[in-house]
């Protein structure tokens, strides 16, 4: 598989960041990308719980752009390995932060994770281990999440005395709804991965080592489906949520027309009519190829 640091590969050194992002030279990527068979894996690898100080941050956003931009990438997989997917952002990191510190940092923090929730590709989050804090708000940019049984997912930053800082005000309620996101967020309260998946949070809970296998066996159905459909069907749901009713049907409309001018409308229908429902093989190429 093909991987793509965020600025050069590598493994991990210390916690301390550079306050625009940079990483220093001995410093290896905390997060990169891979690629192979149109699925793109973006990794985070900072031992010991993948913590999201600012240069993972800034790493996160550059090959999520980066993988946005990439033909032969048709579908996401966002991991932490085998044991955590994250425990979130780096504690010792923001103590030390001031609030000036923030007031400069929090567009930048904020736009890391919507860089990942807008990649118009699938993106598929396997989640290992726990996932909290800037964790739970990373795997909430996903479209799918699929968990280990022994996984735990909340955000804990009211403990901290501060509050979810990187979308998780906002996407929580609009996956499970206001009054559950409140009781989540007042609270801090983790939830086990069953409680996960009954309240929507998550899609599908695996045994502890299938997570990656599991994640993967679904890029692969959307690596080989139809890539205009489906990255419309992706638009038309995370724009029309944004909008009233009468925008949204708008926005359908718009996208579905459109694919009538795309070789994916061709190939389906023509392969319902002449084969029969299910049977259509699209081609390897890119919205962009």
């Amino acid at each position: 598989m093909e991987s793509t640091g965020a600025v050069t590969n590598g493994r991990s050194g210390g916690t301390a960041a550079a306050a625009d992002g940079a990483r220093p030279a001995e410093r290896p990527t905390a997060v990169r990308l891979e690629a192979a068979d149109g699925i793109g894996r973006i990794v985070l690898d900072r031992p010991p719980v993948n913590a999201l100080d600012r240069i993972a941050q800034a790493e996160l956003e550059q090959v999520a752009h980066q993988a946005a931009a990439r033909r032969d990438i048709r579908v996401v997989v966002l991991t932490g390995g085998e044991r955590i997917f994250s425990a979130g952002g780096d504690i010792k990191e923001m103590a030390a932060m001031s609030h000036a510190d923030m007031l400069h940092h929090a567009a930048r923090l904020q736009a890391a994770f919507t860089a990942v929730a807008d990649i118009p590709q699938p993106v598929v989050a396997a989640i290992n281990g726990s996932a909290l804090g800037g964790g739970c708000e990373l795997a909430l940019t996903a479209d799918i999440r699929i968990c280990a049984e022994d996984s735990r997912i909340g955000l804990p930053e009211i403990a901290l005395g501060v509050i979810p800082g990187a979308g998780g005000t906002q996407r929580l309620p609009r996956l499970v709804g206001l009054a559950r996101a409140k009781e989540l967020i007042l609270t801090g309260r983790a939830v086990s991965a069953h409680e996960a998946l009954r309240i929507g949070l998550v899609d599908r809970v695996v045994p502890p080592g299938r997570v990656l296998a599991e994640a993967m066996a679904v890029a692969r159905g959307f690596a080989q489906g139809p890539q205009f459909a489906l990255r419309a069907a992706k638009a038309a749901v995370e724009r029309g949520a944004r909008s009233d009713l009468a925008s949204g049907l708008e926005i359908e409309q718009a996208l579905f027309a459109g694919l009538f001018a795309t070789a994916d409308r061709t190939t389906g229908m023509d392969s319902f009519v002449g084969d029969g429902p299910g049977r259509a093989r699209f081609g390897t190429s890119g919205p962009d190829a």
